[in-house]
């Protein structure tokens, strides 16, 4: 097959499998055997969880820079363009590094076919390889134990939260998703957990394969005051940490995982410190100030719109708040909506035009069984977006969210816009 431009080769990957997700490891690991690509050249970390992977790569990534060292990243889904899903030095991978790993797949895989996220996964070890890194850091698309990323030993795997997310895939209670997403951990290397109460299944697993575990407010933790954060983990502490814009207990766990790794990745309290001030995440409650504000975050279950409404209730205004909204019909959608019920003057919404979006009529039959009146619909979120900055006037904001999707339709958005 010839090579050609990136949008080619996306077409043909999407095509050349019948499922799009398809969890197991058995096709991508053979294919990743058959290029080389199962013994990393650096370190590496891998990060799972439910909600907040992307801030802790993020947070793992400026750090890691701010030191000096050189890091590749692989994340998923993308907002605006593919090219997001794989950054070497906080810049993304070129056409031309996917195009040229796409074709050594192609070549490596014979009669085996893989799903377009088990190819991204193996274009970014491709990719690092021939990165010459000092530490890649790989964040679990679905799960843990069959996602594509677990073909990898990690050195340190980090699990951020658990909640119910893809239930159909990965179980319908918090033990079940646990157990899932626990796989990612590996004998003898540690682990980090972030989130407040795991699961019991989480701590029997790292107990049953003797994993050193280290979980928030056990093994570490962190305490916030008025213009600073201190962190502790056992023998140690760091006091009057600058704040972040990402939330502090995914900031805590990536603290834990980089104290983990100072054998292999020595950091200064210096680089950690420019890091905080520096570091941010497209689509994670990230504020555009202009006469309307905007806020546009990915959340997309009713676990990550809580960290939302916490951050408008600390931040209210006078003017009005206004919600673009839309789903993913798999999602909870009544929950997160009864979840941001309370903050939203008004709603604009539009159907996902994608796989899995959810309708119209669904979105409908929802703000009504959540009790929600003030909603206008449209035909596409873009329409609901201009409706919405229509009666929208200075000092009122506005809120896009409910899922990467939803952010990524209603496209990039600054203050020239207003």
């Amino acid at each position: 097959m010839q090579t050609g431009q990136l949008d080619f080769w996306l077409d043909i990957i999407k095509k050349q499998h019948l499922s799009v997700i398809d969890l197991g490891l058995d096709r991508v690991r053979k294919v990743a055997w058959e290029l080389g690509l199962l013994k990393s050249t650096c370190p590496i970390i891998t990060v799972g969880g439910t909600n907040g992977k992307g801030s802790t790569v993020a947070g793992l990534e400026a750090i890691y820079q701010a030191a000096g060292y050189r890091v590749g990243v692989f994340t998923s889904p993308y907002l605006y363009r593919f090219n997001e899903l794989v950054r070497i030095q906080g810049c993304d991978a070129s056409d031309e590094e996917f195009i040229r790993a796409f074709l050594k797949i192609d070549q490596a895989r014979g009669e085996i076919t893989l799903t377009q996220f088990e190819f991204n996964t193996l274009a970014a070890l491709d990719i690092f390889q021939s990165a010459s890194l000092d530490v890649g850091i790989l964040e679990v698309g679905l799960g843990g134990r069959l996602d594509a990323v677990n073909i990898m030993d990690a050195d340190v795997s980090v699990i951020t939260s658990i909640a119910i997310d893809h239930a159909e895939w990965l179980g319908n209670t918090r033990e079940e998703i646990a157990f899932e997403k626990a796989g990612i951990m590996r004998r003898g290397k540690p682990a980090v957990c972030g989130d407040l109460d795991p699961p019991v299944t989480l701590t029997d697993y790292a107990s049953e394969h003797q994993v050193p575990l280290f979980c928030q407010d056990e093994q570490f933790g962190f305490e916030k005051n008025e213009v600073s954060w201190n962190w502790w983990c056992h023998g140690k502490r760091e006091d009057n940490l600058p704040f972040s814009r990402l939330a502090l207990q995914n900031m805590s766990t990536v603290l834990m995982t980089v104290e983990l790794m100072q054998s292999m990745l020595p950091v200064k309290r210096e680089a950690i410190d420019q890091a905080l001030v520096t570091v941010h995440l497209s689509g994670r409650i990230q504020v555009i100030p202009g006469d309307v504000t905007h806020i546009l975050d990915v959340s997309h279950n009713p676990a990550a719109a809580e960290l939302l409404a916490n951050y408008l209730q600390d931040h209210k205004i006078s003017g009005k708040t206004r919600a673009v909204f839309s789903m993913l019909a798999d999602k909870d959608i009544i929950s997160t909506l009864l979840v941001m019920r309370d903050y939203m003057d008004e709603w604009y919404i539009a159907p996902l035009q994608v796989d899995r979006g959810a309708s119209l009529a669904v979105l409908k039959d929802c703000f009504r069984a959540a009790k929600i009146n003030a909603v206008h619909p449209s035909a596409s979120l873009k329409e609901a977006h201009k409706k919405a900055l229509i009666v929208s006037e200075p000092g009122d904001r506005v809120i896009v969210f409910g899922s990467f999707y939803t952010v990524s339709a209603v496209g990039k958005v600054n203050s020239a816009c207003l």
